[in-house]
Protein backbone atom coordinates (compact mmCIF):
# COMPACT_ATOMS: atom_id res chain seq x y z
CA UNK A 1 0.00 0.00 0.00
CA UNK A 2 1.28 3.52 -1.16
CA UNK A 3 2.45 5.73 1.56
CA UNK A 4 -0.39 8.35 0.79
CA UNK A 5 -3.28 5.36 0.61
CA UNK A 6 -2.07 4.30 4.04
CA UNK A 7 -2.53 7.98 5.42
CA UNK A 8 -6.17 8.02 3.91
CA UNK A 9 -7.00 4.76 5.88
CA UNK A 10 -5.37 5.65 9.14
CA UNK A 11 -7.59 9.20 8.63
CA UNK A 12 -10.46 7.43 8.51
CA UNK A 13 -10.42 5.12 11.11
CA UNK A 14 -9.42 8.10 12.83
CA UNK A 15 -12.55 9.81 12.23
CA UNK A 16 -14.55 6.46 12.94
CA UNK A 17 -13.20 6.01 16.01
CA UNK A 18 -13.86 9.99 16.91
CA UNK A 19 -17.75 9.47 15.77
CA UNK A 20 -18.47 6.14 17.52
CA UNK A 21 -17.14 7.73 20.75
CA UNK A 22 -19.45 10.90 20.02
CA UNK A 23 -22.20 8.55 19.24
CA UNK A 24 -21.84 6.59 22.68
CA UNK A 25 -23.94 7.30 25.76
CA UNK A 26 -21.44 8.63 28.71
CA UNK A 27 -19.95 6.09 30.91
CA UNK A 28 -21.02 8.26 34.45
CA UNK A 29 -23.58 11.00 34.74
CA UNK A 30 -22.30 14.69 33.78
CA UNK A 31 -22.10 16.62 36.64
CA UNK A 32 -23.33 20.32 37.04
CA UNK A 33 -19.46 21.64 37.11
CA UNK A 34 -19.26 20.33 33.65
CA UNK A 35 -22.46 21.38 32.21
CA UNK A 36 -21.47 24.68 33.44
CA UNK A 37 -18.50 25.29 32.66
CA UNK A 38 -19.16 24.00 28.91
CA UNK A 39 -21.68 26.36 29.04
CA UNK A 40 -19.49 29.43 29.88
CA UNK A 41 -16.94 27.82 26.53
CA UNK A 42 -19.71 28.78 24.32
CA UNK A 43 -19.44 32.32 25.33
CA UNK A 44 -16.22 32.57 25.24
CA UNK A 45 -15.61 30.64 21.72
CA UNK A 46 -18.64 31.91 19.88
CA UNK A 47 -17.91 36.02 20.84
CA UNK A 48 -15.95 38.02 18.33
CA UNK A 49 -12.79 39.44 20.10
CA UNK A 50 -12.76 42.13 18.31
CA UNK A 51 -16.62 43.33 18.78
CA UNK A 52 -16.99 41.77 22.05
CA UNK A 53 -20.56 40.36 19.92
CA UNK A 54 -21.70 36.88 21.11
CA UNK A 55 -23.75 34.48 18.55
CA UNK A 56 -27.12 33.62 18.67
CA UNK A 57 -26.73 30.17 18.34
CA UNK A 58 -23.82 27.44 17.76
CA UNK A 59 -23.41 24.03 16.34
CA UNK A 60 -23.28 21.11 19.12
CA UNK A 61 -23.23 18.27 17.52
CA UNK A 62 -21.46 17.63 14.25
CA UNK A 63 -19.06 20.21 12.48
CA UNK A 64 -18.67 23.38 13.53
CA UNK A 65 -20.45 26.73 10.88
CA UNK A 66 -17.75 28.61 10.03
CA UNK A 67 -20.16 30.98 8.92
CA UNK A 68 -22.19 31.56 11.88
CA UNK A 69 -21.52 35.38 12.30
CA UNK A 70 -25.26 36.47 13.31
CA UNK A 71 -25.29 37.99 17.09
CA UNK A 72 -27.72 39.04 19.48
CA UNK A 73 -27.51 41.46 22.25
CA UNK A 74 -29.16 38.99 24.65
CA UNK A 75 -26.88 36.62 24.30
CA UNK A 76 -23.74 38.75 24.16
CA UNK A 77 -25.44 40.34 27.53
CA UNK A 78 -25.46 36.65 28.98
CA UNK A 79 -21.44 36.65 28.26
CA UNK A 80 -20.76 39.48 30.36
CA UNK A 81 -22.64 37.80 32.33
CA UNK A 82 -20.57 34.85 31.95
CA UNK A 83 -17.11 36.63 32.92
CA UNK A 84 -17.16 36.87 36.60
CA UNK A 85 -17.96 33.09 36.73
CA UNK A 86 -15.25 32.10 34.25
CA UNK A 87 -12.72 33.65 36.33
CA UNK A 88 -14.43 32.09 39.85
CA UNK A 89 -13.17 28.86 38.55
CA UNK A 90 -10.47 29.77 36.92
CA UNK A 91 -11.56 29.45 33.32
CA UNK A 92 -9.93 32.29 32.34
CA UNK A 93 -7.76 35.18 34.05
CA UNK A 94 -9.09 37.73 35.51
CA UNK A 95 -7.43 40.03 32.85
CA UNK A 96 -9.19 38.38 30.13
CA UNK A 97 -12.46 38.53 31.45
CA UNK A 98 -11.75 42.22 32.08
CA UNK A 99 -10.34 42.84 28.57
CA UNK A 100 -13.11 40.53 26.90
CA UNK A 101 -15.61 43.18 29.33
CA UNK A 102 -14.14 46.16 28.24
CA UNK A 103 -13.88 45.24 24.35
CA UNK A 104 -17.63 44.11 24.72
CA UNK A 105 -18.78 47.75 26.31
CA UNK A 106 -16.64 49.56 24.19
CA UNK A 107 -18.08 48.18 21.41
CA UNK A 108 -21.86 49.15 22.55
CA UNK A 109 -20.43 52.61 23.91
CA UNK A 110 -19.09 54.21 20.53
CA UNK A 111 -19.88 51.60 17.30
CA UNK A 112 -22.92 49.81 17.74
CA UNK A 113 -25.98 51.26 16.32
CA UNK A 114 -28.95 52.26 19.08
CA UNK A 115 -31.89 54.24 18.98
CA UNK A 116 -32.05 56.16 22.05
CA UNK A 117 -29.97 53.61 23.94
CA UNK A 118 -31.95 50.46 22.48
CA UNK A 119 -29.69 47.97 20.19
CA UNK A 120 -30.61 45.65 17.06
CA UNK A 121 -32.10 42.39 18.42
CA UNK A 122 -29.63 40.49 15.92
CA UNK A 123 -26.10 41.79 14.26
CA UNK A 124 -23.38 40.93 12.45
CA UNK A 125 -21.31 39.50 15.11
CA UNK A 126 -18.27 41.07 12.91
CA UNK A 127 -19.39 44.72 12.33
CA UNK A 128 -22.36 45.06 14.56
CA UNK A 129 -24.85 45.71 11.31
CA UNK A 130 -28.08 45.18 12.01
CA UNK A 131 -29.29 41.98 10.09
CA UNK A 132 -32.94 40.22 8.73
CA UNK A 133 -34.87 43.43 9.49
CA UNK A 134 -34.82 42.65 13.11
CA UNK A 135 -36.69 45.35 15.89
CA UNK A 136 -34.84 47.58 18.19
CA UNK A 137 -35.54 45.02 20.90
CA UNK A 138 -37.00 46.32 24.54
CA UNK A 139 -36.27 43.12 26.15
CA UNK A 140 -33.04 41.91 24.42
CA UNK A 141 -31.74 45.20 25.08
CA UNK A 142 -32.58 44.93 28.41
CA UNK A 143 -30.79 41.82 29.07
CA UNK A 144 -28.09 43.18 27.77
CA UNK A 145 -27.71 46.18 30.03
CA UNK A 146 -28.27 43.28 32.78
CA UNK A 147 -24.95 41.70 32.09
CA UNK A 148 -23.32 44.83 31.43
CA UNK A 149 -24.14 45.64 34.72
CA UNK A 150 -23.09 42.11 36.40
CA UNK A 151 -19.75 42.95 34.82
CA UNK A 152 -19.62 46.51 35.88
CA UNK A 153 -20.33 45.16 40.02
CA UNK A 154 -17.53 42.50 39.22
CA UNK A 155 -14.93 44.79 38.51
CA UNK A 156 -15.89 47.97 40.32
CA UNK A 157 -14.40 51.57 39.80
CA UNK A 158 -12.76 50.78 36.56
CA UNK A 159 -13.37 51.59 33.21
CA UNK A 160 -16.00 48.53 32.61
CA UNK A 161 -18.12 50.21 35.21
CA UNK A 162 -17.99 53.44 34.10
CA UNK A 163 -18.79 52.06 30.58
CA UNK A 164 -21.86 49.89 32.36
CA UNK A 165 -23.43 52.38 33.83
CA UNK A 166 -23.41 54.85 30.81
CA UNK A 167 -25.12 52.06 28.57
CA UNK A 168 -27.82 51.84 31.58
CA UNK A 169 -28.35 55.55 31.79
CA UNK A 170 -28.07 56.06 27.77
CA UNK A 171 -31.32 53.73 27.57
CA UNK A 172 -34.26 56.28 27.35
CA UNK A 173 -37.19 53.35 29.03
CA UNK A 174 -40.09 56.74 28.63
CA UNK A 175 -39.43 57.15 24.84
CA UNK A 176 -40.00 53.18 24.82
CA UNK A 177 -43.26 53.59 27.40
CA UNK A 178 -44.66 56.37 25.52
CA UNK A 179 -43.99 55.55 22.32
CA UNK A 180 -42.07 58.49 21.67
CA UNK A 181 -44.09 60.65 23.68
CA UNK A 182 -47.61 59.87 22.22
CA UNK A 183 -48.66 57.66 24.80
CA UNK A 184 -48.84 58.21 28.99
CA UNK A 185 -46.60 57.08 31.15
CA UNK A 186 -48.29 54.76 33.12
CA UNK A 187 -48.53 52.75 30.14
CA UNK A 188 -46.42 49.08 29.62
CA UNK A 189 -42.88 49.71 27.53
CA UNK A 190 -43.47 48.49 24.38
CA UNK A 191 -41.53 45.10 22.88
CA UNK A 192 -39.74 47.38 20.33
CA UNK A 193 -39.39 49.83 17.21
CA UNK A 194 -38.74 49.27 13.71
CA UNK A 195 -37.34 52.13 11.60
CA UNK A 196 -39.83 51.75 8.92
CA UNK A 197 -42.56 50.95 10.92
CA UNK A 198 -42.56 52.60 14.17
CA UNK A 199 -43.15 51.07 17.52
CA UNK A 200 -44.37 47.38 18.14
CA UNK A 201 -48.19 47.63 19.25
CA UNK A 202 -47.92 44.38 21.60
CA UNK A 203 -46.44 45.59 25.20
CA UNK A 204 -44.92 44.16 28.16
CA UNK A 205 -48.18 43.43 30.45
CA UNK A 206 -49.44 40.62 31.58
CA UNK A 207 -47.54 37.88 32.93
CA UNK A 208 -44.12 37.32 30.72
CA UNK A 209 -40.52 37.69 31.04
CA UNK A 210 -40.24 41.31 31.23
CA UNK A 211 -39.75 41.68 35.05
CA UNK A 212 -36.07 42.80 34.63
CA UNK A 213 -37.21 45.24 32.44
CA UNK A 214 -38.97 46.98 34.55
CA UNK A 215 -36.55 46.26 37.39
CA UNK A 216 -33.95 48.54 35.32
CA UNK A 217 -36.93 50.82 33.63
CA UNK A 218 -38.10 51.91 37.11
CA UNK A 219 -34.22 52.00 38.27
CA UNK A 220 -32.78 53.96 35.66
CA UNK A 221 -31.31 57.21 37.03
CA UNK A 222 -31.91 59.36 33.65
CA UNK A 223 -35.07 58.50 32.13
CA UNK A 224 -37.30 56.64 34.42
CA UNK A 225 -40.56 55.22 34.29
CA UNK A 226 -43.13 55.99 36.90
CA UNK A 227 -44.15 53.37 40.38
CA UNK A 228 -47.63 53.69 38.52
CA UNK A 229 -46.86 51.59 35.45
CA UNK A 230 -45.21 48.86 38.26
CA UNK A 231 -48.69 49.06 39.55
CA UNK A 232 -50.53 48.54 36.63
CA UNK A 233 -48.26 45.62 35.51
CA UNK A 234 -51.50 43.06 35.96
CA UNK A 235 -50.18 39.61 36.42
CA UNK A 236 -52.92 36.98 37.35
CA UNK A 237 -52.73 33.79 38.62
CA UNK A 238 -54.00 30.54 38.17
CA UNK A 239 -53.92 27.07 39.10
CA UNK A 240 -51.87 24.65 36.79
CA UNK A 241 -51.70 21.03 37.73
CA UNK A 242 -52.87 21.78 41.56
CA UNK A 243 -50.67 24.96 42.07
CA UNK A 244 -50.63 28.44 41.45
CA UNK A 245 -48.51 29.93 39.31
CA UNK A 246 -48.24 33.10 37.25
CA UNK A 247 -50.62 33.68 34.51
CA UNK A 248 -50.98 30.00 33.83
CA UNK A 249 -49.79 27.46 31.78
CA UNK A 250 -46.67 28.68 29.98
CA UNK A 251 -43.24 28.26 28.61
CA UNK A 252 -40.90 27.84 31.95
CA UNK A 253 -38.07 30.52 30.85
CA UNK A 254 -40.56 32.89 31.93
CA UNK A 255 -39.81 31.51 35.72
CA UNK A 256 -36.44 31.17 35.34
CA UNK A 257 -34.69 33.59 33.37
CA UNK A 258 -34.74 36.83 36.59
CA UNK A 259 -34.71 34.50 38.87
CA UNK A 260 -30.24 33.73 37.61
CA UNK A 261 -29.90 37.58 38.72
CA UNK A 262 -31.76 38.01 41.60
CA UNK A 263 -32.72 36.44 44.01
CA UNK A 264 -36.37 37.08 45.47
CA UNK A 265 -36.59 34.68 47.78
CA UNK A 266 -38.41 36.06 51.17
CA UNK A 267 -39.86 39.15 49.37
CA UNK A 268 -43.14 40.12 47.76
CA UNK A 269 -43.65 43.60 45.68
CA UNK A 270 -45.57 46.37 46.56
CA UNK A 271 -49.18 44.11 45.40
CA UNK A 272 -48.33 41.31 47.72
CA UNK A 273 -47.01 38.92 44.84
CA UNK A 274 -44.42 36.11 46.08
CA UNK A 275 -42.30 35.72 42.53
CA UNK A 276 -40.12 32.98 44.07
CA UNK A 277 -42.88 30.93 45.00
CA UNK A 278 -44.87 31.68 41.93
CA UNK A 279 -41.86 30.74 40.00
CA UNK A 280 -41.10 27.75 41.83
CA UNK A 281 -44.76 26.38 41.22
CA UNK A 282 -44.18 26.85 37.42
CA UNK A 283 -41.41 24.36 37.53
CA UNK A 284 -43.38 22.33 40.00
CA UNK A 285 -46.84 22.14 37.60
CA UNK A 286 -44.38 22.20 34.32
CA UNK A 287 -43.34 18.71 35.57
CA UNK A 288 -46.56 17.53 37.07
CA UNK A 289 -47.88 17.71 33.64
CA UNK A 290 -45.19 16.26 31.76
CA UNK A 291 -45.38 13.41 34.01
CA UNK A 292 -49.00 13.01 33.75
CA UNK A 293 -48.55 12.94 30.07
CA UNK A 294 -52.12 13.45 29.08
CA UNK A 295 -51.20 13.53 25.53
CA UNK A 296 -48.85 10.15 25.51
CA UNK A 297 -45.87 11.89 24.52
CA UNK A 298 -43.25 9.02 24.35
CA UNK A 299 -40.41 12.20 25.52
CA UNK A 300 -42.22 12.78 28.25
CA UNK A 301 -42.84 9.15 29.42
CA UNK A 302 -39.30 9.00 29.55
CA UNK A 303 -39.63 11.25 32.86
CA UNK A 304 -38.43 14.46 30.98
CA UNK A 305 -40.36 17.55 31.43
CA UNK A 306 -39.04 21.11 30.72
CA UNK A 307 -42.00 22.65 27.91
CA UNK A 308 -40.16 25.49 26.87
CA UNK A 309 -39.95 28.26 23.93
CA UNK A 310 -36.57 26.61 21.80
CA UNK A 311 -35.83 24.73 18.67
CA UNK A 312 -38.93 22.48 17.81
CA UNK A 313 -38.68 19.42 15.28
CA UNK A 314 -39.02 20.35 11.60
CA UNK A 315 -40.81 22.25 10.02
CA UNK A 316 -41.59 23.93 12.86
CA UNK A 317 -38.47 25.56 13.82
CA UNK A 318 -38.10 28.28 16.65
CA UNK A 319 -41.15 27.76 18.80
CA UNK A 320 -42.66 28.16 22.36
CA UNK A 321 -44.79 25.18 24.03
CA UNK A 322 -47.41 25.53 26.86
CA UNK A 323 -47.82 22.94 29.49
CA UNK A 324 -51.26 22.04 29.02
CA UNK A 325 -53.24 19.53 26.80
CA UNK A 326 -52.65 20.65 23.05
CA UNK A 327 -50.13 23.38 23.97
CA UNK A 328 -47.21 21.50 22.81
CA UNK A 329 -45.78 18.44 20.69
CA UNK A 330 -43.88 16.94 23.12
CA UNK A 331 -40.48 18.43 22.70
CA UNK A 332 -38.36 19.19 26.17
CA UNK A 333 -36.03 21.45 26.42
CA UNK A 334 -32.47 20.51 28.61
CA UNK A 335 -31.71 24.06 29.45
CA UNK A 336 -35.33 24.58 31.15
CA UNK A 337 -34.75 21.71 33.13
CA UNK A 338 -31.25 22.09 34.30
CA UNK A 339 -31.87 25.74 35.08
CA UNK A 340 -34.40 24.59 37.91
CA UNK A 341 -31.58 23.89 39.94
CA UNK A 342 -32.78 27.38 41.75
CA UNK A 343 -36.00 26.60 42.59
CA UNK A 344 -36.21 22.12 42.80
CA UNK A 345 -32.10 21.01 42.93
CA UNK A 346 -33.11 17.53 43.50
CA UNK A 347 -35.68 17.36 40.25
CA UNK A 348 -32.72 19.12 38.41
CA UNK A 349 -29.96 16.50 39.60
CA UNK A 350 -32.36 13.68 38.73
CA UNK A 351 -33.68 15.46 34.74
CA UNK A 352 -29.46 15.52 34.12
CA UNK A 353 -29.13 11.86 34.98
CA UNK A 354 -31.27 11.38 33.11
CA UNK A 355 -30.15 13.28 30.23
CA UNK A 356 -26.50 11.58 30.48
CA UNK A 357 -28.14 8.41 30.71
CA UNK A 358 -30.81 8.12 28.04
CA UNK A 359 -29.92 10.50 25.50
CA UNK A 360 -26.47 11.99 25.67
CA UNK A 361 -25.40 10.43 22.61
CA UNK A 362 -27.46 12.12 20.33
CA UNK A 363 -27.63 15.51 22.38
CA UNK A 364 -24.17 15.99 24.48
CA UNK A 365 -21.59 18.02 22.34
CA UNK A 366 -18.58 20.80 22.15
CA UNK A 367 -21.21 22.61 24.79
CA UNK A 368 -23.40 20.31 26.71
CA UNK A 369 -26.71 19.23 25.96
CA UNK A 370 -28.30 20.70 22.49
CA UNK A 371 -31.37 23.03 23.00
CA UNK A 372 -34.40 20.46 22.61
CA UNK A 373 -35.73 16.96 21.59
CA UNK A 374 -38.83 15.15 20.73
CA UNK A 375 -38.49 10.81 21.13
CA UNK A 376 -41.98 10.85 19.38
CA UNK A 377 -40.33 12.91 16.07
CA UNK A 378 -36.83 11.07 16.67
CA UNK A 379 -35.54 14.48 16.65
CA UNK A 380 -32.30 15.76 18.52
CA UNK A 381 -31.85 19.12 18.10
CA UNK A 382 -27.98 19.83 17.01
CA UNK A 383 -27.72 22.85 17.84
CA UNK A 384 -27.02 25.33 21.26
CA UNK A 385 -29.11 28.84 22.19
CA UNK A 386 -26.91 31.44 23.81
CA UNK A 387 -29.59 32.99 25.99
CA UNK A 388 -30.94 29.08 27.11
CA UNK A 389 -27.34 28.45 27.99
CA UNK A 390 -26.81 31.82 29.72
CA UNK A 391 -29.88 31.21 32.11
CA UNK A 392 -28.77 28.23 32.88
CA UNK A 393 -25.25 28.96 33.54
CA UNK A 394 -26.12 31.73 36.04
CA UNK A 395 -29.15 29.62 37.38
CA UNK A 396 -26.17 27.16 38.36
CA UNK A 397 -24.20 29.60 39.54
CA UNK A 398 -26.39 30.81 42.07
CA UNK A 399 -26.89 27.73 43.51
CA UNK A 400 -23.81 26.84 44.39
CA UNK A 401 -22.12 30.38 45.25
CA UNK A 402 -25.02 33.02 45.12
CA UNK A 403 -22.53 35.38 42.85
CA UNK A 404 -24.46 36.83 40.94
CA UNK A 405 -27.22 37.43 43.39
CA UNK A 406 -25.10 38.55 45.51
CA UNK A 407 -23.35 41.09 42.90
CA UNK A 408 -26.96 42.14 41.74
CA UNK A 409 -28.04 42.81 45.93
CA UNK A 410 -25.74 45.59 45.72
CA UNK A 411 -26.02 47.35 42.71
CA UNK A 412 -27.58 50.47 42.82
CA UNK A 413 -29.90 50.83 39.62
CA UNK A 414 -31.43 47.42 40.06
CA UNK A 415 -32.09 48.12 43.81
CA UNK A 416 -33.36 51.46 42.82
CA UNK A 417 -35.98 49.35 40.65
CA UNK A 418 -36.54 46.89 43.33
CA UNK A 419 -37.59 49.59 46.04
CA UNK A 420 -39.68 51.62 43.30
CA UNK A 421 -41.94 48.02 42.98
CA UNK A 422 -41.94 48.12 46.86
CA UNK A 423 -40.35 44.90 47.18
CA UNK A 424 -39.82 44.07 50.88
CA UNK A 425 -38.68 40.78 52.37
CA UNK A 426 -41.22 39.06 54.31
CA UNK A 427 -38.95 36.42 56.61
CA UNK A 428 -40.26 33.62 54.81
Amino acid sequence: MKTRDLLVVVCFVTLLAAASRAASPLSAPVSFDVVQHKAFNFFWNQTNPNTGLTNDRAHNIGPIDAKNDVASIASTGYALAALPIGVTHGWITKRQGYVRALTTLRFFDTQEPNVHGFYYHFVNAKTGARVWNCEVSSIDTALLIMGARVAGDYWPGTAVQTLADRLTERVDWRWMETDGGTKSLETAPSMGWYPDKGFIAVRWQGYNEGIYLYWLALGSKTHAIPAAAWDKWDVATAKVEGVTVPGGPNPLFMAEMASGFVNLKGMRDRAGRDWWSLWQNAVLADRAYCLRNPDHFATYAQNFWGVNANDMAPPTGYGAGRPVSGGNDGTSSPTAMLASIIYTPKLAAQALANLSSKHSAQLYGVYGFSNAFNVDKHWYDKDVIGIDLGMMLLAIEDRRSGMIWNLMHSDATIQRGLLKAGFHATGN
